[in-house]
């Protein structure tokens, strides 16, 4: 339906109300976000803005200003916030006066103008109508009762007329109590007049941000060995249904179960190599109670329905990582156990032939790295040196990961080494309470160079177990898990046996 408003002028005097409680140019925006999505989980109806409702993430909105207020109570208008507000949480304080201003009474008004909110408070009110008739327009005066579908109106002779909604409407005036934007309204008592520096808070939806980290691998000397250059890139997304312009950004890092309102302190900066740091312009990285605060040395803008990414820290060069191989023959991820012993011969025997490909690296200042890292989606390349181009070779999400911890990635699975697990012998001696099975994992190898292969088993049939034989030295992990380290000649082949004993 087309609404051409003969009253639309008043509509600037609404916004001229509003405004004159603004100083556009003391305006300050800070916010802080805060992400709830999982990392990796980043889907293309996210960078639309097809539903702000499942954006995955929130904010808290700072807005300062100057308003003038008189000695007494004073009405102030604010216009510009977000549509995703949680009204139950904005706060109103007066920097420069805090003790002797108050607030009275606060409401959030979110009946925004629309053409249907216009025609339904224009229901049993006489409206004009305009509808095409050919090349003529043609106009008639009536009584709106129902603006559903279409329009029903009353006309003065007593009869009723339907006029589809392709009709365009002319409207007298502006309905009262209708606005252009999300406001909200303060009734505030003043002990002092004139010019107050203010600050508006509140927290909104619509808003999050999460790591991508873009990574080169580097063949180094040495058995395993690499290098790695790592570069970490924010992108923060804002469907909130407003802008920020010039706005201060902080990003909370953690798993924070509620949004805390941020108290004015000064947490200790951590040390940051220099490498990593340009407080000026890039993010700096602060302890913040048990989580981490990144906080942008530079306002930035972020527009409504977009998507902005900014450096995190400049990329850390030559990171000492190690490549491994490791196999897990079990075609299931995990067994645990239950609560008998698992008697049943063919439980778990089917083989799995994949050997994984993984990197691990240190997060440490001593490995040119040591800042604490969010949690988000590593992609690892290598640079193809026949045409200079970095090729993806594997890609994994980490979590929130501290400073001089180790950062495991899954590239995927080898090409040229294959395994194969067989259970050779299996016997149980119910009367004795035991029962024995023995094991045997091949590894061939396709490369005309050697390869280690970590083995991996889980010992899933009983709690109680002890390996009697095996082939291969190995390592116990935990109470259920052991590893055997295997060499595998170019273009061989191992075997690896081993018996283990269960008792009950």
């Amino acid at each position: 339906m087309n609404l051409t408003l003969a009253a639309m002028l008043m509509s600037a005097a609404l916004t001229a109300s509003a405004a004159a409680a603004d100083d556009a140019e003391s305006d300050r925006h800070a916010l802080t976000l805060y992400s709830t999505m999982r990392p990796g989980a980043v889907t293309p109806e996210l960078f639309r803005g097809g539903n702000r409702e499942t954006v995955p993430g929130y904010a808290m909105v700072r807005h300062e200003r100057t308003i003038p207020l008189e000695t007494g109570r004073n009405a102030i208008r604010f216009a510009e916030v977000a549509e995703r507000i949680d009204p139950t949480t904005v706060t109103f304080e007066s920097l420069t006066d805090p003790s002797g201003t108050g607030v009275l009474e606060q409401n959030y008004q979110f009946d925004l103008v629309s053409q249907e909110t216009l025609l339904q408070r224009y229901i049993d009110q006489p409206i004009t109508v305009e509808q095409a008739r050919g090349q003529a327009v043609e106009s008639f005066n009536g009584v709106l009762l129902s603006a559903q579908r279409g329009l029903i109106l009353r006309e003065a002779g007593g009869g009723v007329r339907v006029v589809p909604d392709t009709a365009g409407v002319k409207l007298p005036s502006l309905p009262g109590a209708l606005i252009t934007r999300p406001t909200l309204l303060w009734e505030v008592s003043a002990r002092k007049a004139g010019p107050h520096r203010t600050r508006v808070s509140y927290k909104t939806g619509g808003m999050t941000w999460w790591t991508d980290y873009n990574v080169a691998y580097i063949e180094a000397k040495g058995a395993n060995a690499c290098r790695l250059d790592i570069g970490a890139w924010v992108s923060i997304v804002n469907q909130s249904g407003t802008s920020y312009r010039d706005a201060r950004l902080k990003l909370v890092a953690g798993d924070v179960h509620r949004a805390p309102d941020q108290p004015a302190v000064a947490p200790r900066r951590a040390q940051i190599p220099s490498a990593l740091e340009d407080a000026s312009t890039g993010f700096a990285e602060e302890q913040f109670f048990e989580y981490h605060l990144y906080t942008l040395g530079r306002e930035t803008t972020l527009p409504d329905n977009s998507t902005k990414q900014i450096e995190l820290f400049p990329a850390a060069r030559n990171v000492p990582c190690e490549k491994s191989l490791v196999y897990y023959g079990l075609s299931q991820p995990r067994y645990g156990f239950g609560p008998n012993p698992m008697t049943d011969r063919d439980y778990g025997v089917t083989s799995n032939r994949k050997v994984d490909v993984y990197l691990r690296f240190r997060n440490a200042a001593d490995q040119n790295l040591g800042m604490p890292l969010p949690a988000g989606r590593v992609r690892v390349s290598k640079l193809d040196a026949d045409d200079q181009t970095l090729e993806l070779i594997g890609e994994d999400l980490i979590d929130h990961t501290p400073k001089d911890e180790y950062v495991r990635l899954k590239l995927g699975s080898a090409f040229d080494v294959v395994g194969e697990r067989r259970q050779v012998d299996f016997k149980v001696d119910s009367p004795r309470r035991q029962m024995s099975e023995e094991i045997e994992i091949k590894l061939r190898n396709h490369k005309d160079v050697s390869v280690s292969v970590i083995v991996k088993e889980t010992l899933y049939r009983w709690v109680n177990w002890k390996i009697e034989k095996s082939t291969h030295r190995f390592e116990r992990d935990d109470s259920r898990t052991v590893y055997f380290p295997v060499e595998v000649a170019p273009r061989g082949e191992s075997a690896l046996r081993y018996s283990v004993r269960y008792t009950w």
